[in-house]
């Protein structure tokens, strides 16, 4: 259950994202997968300072995957929104 609250963490993240019209349309599928990533990888950080585990749900480990996934996802957006302007 608490695997499962990671992975709705982090695509809740990924739809706060695609709200930041940087990049928007051409990385759908890359945003999902670093959310989702970042999701599971900060919720597995959590168990390990013991915010629930992954069969526990619990709202400390949901919002630190939350906030995870949404900076990752920020500082990805924002590698490639670097590289694009280094490329023109």
């Amino acid at each position: 259950m608490g695997i499962a609250l990671w992975l709705v963490c982090g695509i809740a993240a990924w739809i706060v994202a695609r709200i930041v019209p940087v990049l928007r349309l051409t990385q759908r599928l890359s945003d999902l997968a670093i959310a989702l990533f970042a999701g599971v990888a900060a919720g597995i950080a959590a168990t390990a300072f013991d915010f629930g585990g992954r069969n526990e749900p619990d709202w400390r480990a949901g919002a630190f995957a939350f906030a995870c996934a949404l900076a990752l996802t920020g500082w990805f957006r924002a590698w490639r929104a670097m590289q694009a302007r280094a490329a023109r």
